[in-house]
């Protein structure tokens, strides 16, 4: 009966698709991923002061999502759901700050066990902490080795111009802007692994454009007829996608590009009080719910496989760990159950517009269920009130159409419910081999851990870390 039941899922996750028998070598595999990003923040979605050339280039050189969902409106919960392919609040991670639990299983880990190197560089915001992004300790019970990252260049958090950061354990000291940093030091792993012929799966995950917003004079300079914050943010933007040209060039250099993969999205909507606006004129921002809070730029490159089009193929980053797992071949034993995203390696060569499994979310007391045209919003889960739309004919979510489909309305509503329950469930432990949640650090942040008090006579001098230690010493005084 177990197989059976496994089987099942495993056909939720990879579909109808054969395994890709036809590739001879494991792909490399390089998920990128910016901070606060908005949809509409490239210039191919016609920004009207962003340039984007690099990214550009890879949406024309690929596959462009105009419809990729992060899995949550804020920055730990969608991390969690790219390791996992399952929605945030089964891992645990409710909000930004919290810890995913050791009991998950990671598309690092199980990438790693046939045979991939596995590095992480940037942004972690996995191991409990909040507040600005500091330096991980080797002996952190959620530090990125324990989730299966052989290397690691990582920050707590949010990370902007000459980060003090981790690499695996040790506490460094480093100058330039964060992307630049984060995507060298990525394509030395790379090129390491490459002379080693090794497959490697690199994880980057950028502090742009988050605040504190810090740029170089020469990219504020492009943005010199904005508002000061505007300008911070444009410019770190500009930097991030410069790297991107870096990273792009040195593949080809390495004749690495044609059977390496590079996903790249946000890990949520963007922000308020950024002109012009971040969101490309969809409802909502970041923290919420409505396609601006969720909704965010989206590209795979991988030119031996993917020839360039572009797809309104709803698509969120759930579905990251089990594509790959349909790629490389990976089994049911890698996946901790119910996984919640599935395999979209069918649409890389033919032209399929309506998925099958529908895309679920859960933030706080909101929560969403995407149907391809149509998107159920739980503006309260607790006091069940729900709205639907049609996001085809109203992207911006401004007609409420529940009194006009009522039977379909009344289907995902029942569909969501029961998925939130299910949810519930694995929350509670029920998904885990111990049928319990075992102890991870609560969620708190870096200036009341003790941990970290040695550094605060050095580190006050530092401006990312400043107000944080001067809140801890007012308390005490």
């Amino acid at each position: 009966m177990r197989n059976i039941i496994i089987s099942i899922l495993l056909l939720s996750i990879y579909g109808c698709s054969p395994s890709f028998s036809s590739i001879k070598s494991q792909p490399n595999i390089i998920l990128i991923m910016t901070d606060d990003q908005g949809w509409g923040q490239t210039g191919y979605n016609n920004h009207p002061v962003l340039d984007t050339p690099n990214l550009d280039a890879m949406a024309e050189n690929g596959l462009r999502f105009d419809r990729f969902y992060a899995g949550s409106p804020v920055c730990s919960p969608t991390r969690a759901s790219v390791l996992t392919g399952r929605s945030n609040d089964r891992t645990g991670v409710l909000s930004w700050g919290y810890a995913l639990r050791t009991q998950e299983k990671t598309i690092a880990s199980a990438l790693k066990r046939v045979g991939y190197s596995t590095g992480h560089f940037g942004k972690w915001h996995l191991n409990g902490l909040s507040g600005p992004g500091v330096p991980i300790f080797k002996n952190d019970s959620h530090n990125p080795s324990k989730f299966g990252f052989d290397q690691w260049l990582s920050v707590s958090n949010f990370f902007d111009i000459n980060p003090l950061m981790s690499e695996n354990g040790v506490f460094v000291d480093l100058e330039g802007s964060s992307s630049e940093i984060i995507i060298n030091k990525a394509l030395k792993f790379i090129e390491e692994k490459s002379n080693q012929n090794k497959p490697f799966f690199t994880v980057i995950w950028d502090g742009s454009p988050h605040i504190p917003f810090m740029a170089s004079k020469s990219d504020i300079e492009k943005f010199k007829n904005l508002d000061e914050r505007s300008q911070l943010h444009y410019a770190e933007l500009a930097a991030f996608d410069r790297s991107i040209g870096v990273l792009r060039d040195k593949l080809r250099k390495l004749d690495l590009a044609k059977n390496t993969i590079i996903w790249y999205c946000s890990d949520n909507g963007g922000l308020t009080e950024i002109y012009p606006e971040t969101v490309g004129g969809l409802r909502g921002s970041k923290n919420t719910i409505w396609e601006g809070g969720i909704r965010v730029p989206g590209i795979i490159e991988w030119p031996s496989v993917i020839k360039p089009k572009v797809t309104k193929y709803p698509v969120s980053t759930m579905d990251i760990f089990p594509t790959i797992a349909d790629i490389v071949g990976l089994d049911e034993n890698d996946f901790i159950f119910p996984v919640d995203g599935v395999s979209i390696r069918p649409i890389f060569e033919n032209e399929i517009k309506k998925r099958d499994k529908r895309i679920p979310f859960r933030y706080k007391n909101q929560g969403a269920l995407i149907d391809n045209d149509f998107k159920l919003i739980a503006t309260s889960i607790s006091e069940e009130k729900f709205e639907l739309y049609n996001l085809r004919t109203d992207p911006s979510e401004t007609q409420n159409i529940s009194t006009e489909k009522p039977r379909l309305f009344t289907t995902m509503k029942e569909e969501f419910l029961s998925w939130n329950q299910s949810v519930d469930s694995s929350f509670a432990g029920l998904d885990y081999k111990e049928k319990k949640v075992l102890k991870n650090p609560e969620s708190h942040y870096w200036n009341i851990d003790k941990r970290y008090e040695p550094f605060f006579k050095e580190w006050i001098k530092r401006p990312e870390y400043r107000e944080q230690i001067l809140k801890i010493s007012k308390g005490r005084n």
